[in-house]
């Protein structure tokens, strides 16, 4: 048997010679979209903050008079003395935002999915998931115990073939609601009336959606029994959350590890997320920006129509991403190359993040760079 350290350096090896070795490198976010990695100022085209909330004095002074009045740390699981007086404010205006009676804030998107999923689905139930979704859907899915069923992408009629092969007690259909890497959007209406009629609960992650569509609310979410999301995304902080109704986020509370045993969030975060939910209903344009200016960079490399802030340009492999990401780097501009597992084998992609902070112009001259020297198109 190796050492624990031949192992890793030999796994770490492997990764290296598929071009698929990650590295953490320092980034210091500035003013606006601005990004600063290794001294050199770039325009980044990465982060997810898209409605640039984590640099709203807002958000920032309600996240600094909240940490001196309660302290920087919740202290303990909010089901033992954690449970600050922010938290309720903040779930009441999460609930209000998503439509439903309740909500549960927990410590990240992660934790919140790993620990939904298992508090509602058990051995002898299904998980029907789109083979696309997050990383954390799946995490849930295979926790919980249940059969994990996957459906091909954004595939209705593959998700009644799957269920209809399928026989279980109770199930959940679970989607993003804007898929991460691809940027499209889930079909939340067809999906909603398939899982209702083999009486299922819909799932829907809306980590990407919430905030820039449909005026801040986020993705569709009729026929949703379960609406979750994130609150490190366009609300500019950290977190996550589900909506549902009383008496399943009642029973969350009692039953998911992850809410149980888990610290809670502090307050000057859950502060700075209650501040960064008014500013977006207070402002329209604020919202609308992003998938404007994404399909204003769509528009001009050609490219269809962006129907979120995220844009993919699948390069195939992950060398050519790599690449990709030099080019742009070289040119002023921070984009992320995603590699698998991230994404499928043979789909290594550049992402391009959009941002209500971006200034029309960098969108434009983005957009000519990626055209000439990623693209090849004169």
């Amino acid at each position: 048997m190796t050492s624990l350290d031949d192992f890793a350096t030999a796994k770490l090896a492997a990764l290296e010679a598929g071009s698929l070795r990650r590295r953490v490198r320092q980034v210091a976010r500035g003013v606006g979209a601005v990004a600063v990695r290794d001294g050199v100022g770039l325009i980044s085209f990465s982060c997810n903050d898209y409605l640039n909330l984590s640099q709203h004095p807002a958000v920032i002074e309600a996240s600094v008079a909240a940490t001196r009045r309660y302290g920087v740390g919740a202290g303990a699981s909010r089901l033992v003395t954690g449970d600050h007086p922010l938290y309720r404010g903040l779930e009441e205006r999460l609930a209000a935002l998503k439509g439903t009676a309740d909500a549960v804030v927990f410590g990240s998107g992660y934790l919140a999915n790993i620990g939904i999923i298992p508090a509602l689905v058990g051995a002898g139930d299904a998980m029907f998931v789109d083979e696309l979704a997050h990383a954390c859907i799946w995490a849930g899915a295979r926790l919980s115990g249940a059969a994990v069923v996957r459906f091909g992408h954004n595939d209705v009629g593959d998700l009644r073939r799957v269920m209809a092969g399928c026989g279980f007690r109770r199930a959940i259909v679970a989607t993003d609601g804007v898929f991460s890497m691809d940027g499209d959007v889930a079909p939340i209406d067809a999906l909603a009336v398939v899982a209702a009629e083999a009486g299922a609960w819909l799932m829907s992650d809306d980590a990407h959606g919430i905030g820039v569509l449909d005026g801040g609310r986020g993705s569709p979410h009729d026929g949703v029994s379960l609406r979750m999301g994130t609150l490190s995304k366009a609300v500019g902080g950290y977190g996550g959350y589900l909506c549902a109704s009383v008496p399943v986020c009642e029973l969350i509370r009692n039953r998911a590890r992850s809410f149980v045993y888990t610290t809670g969030l502090p307050p000057g975060v859950v502060a700075a997320a209650a501040a960064a939910l008014d500013v977006m209903a207070g402002d329209a344009e604020l919202c609308a920006r992003p998938v404007r200016l994404a399909r204003m960079f769509t528009g001009a490399v050609g490219l269809p129509e962006a129907a979120s802030p995220i844009v993919p340009l699948v390069l195939g492999r992950a060398e050519a991403a790599l690449a990709g990401q030099a080019e742009l780097e070289a040119a002023g501009f921070l984009v992320a190359a995603i590699r698998p597992p991230t994404v499928p084998e043979g789909t290594a992609r550049l992402r391009f993040a959009f941002s209500a902070a971006h200034r029309e112009a960098d969108v434009m001259r983005l957009a000519e760079v990626v055209r000439e020297r990623v693209m090849g198109v004169a």
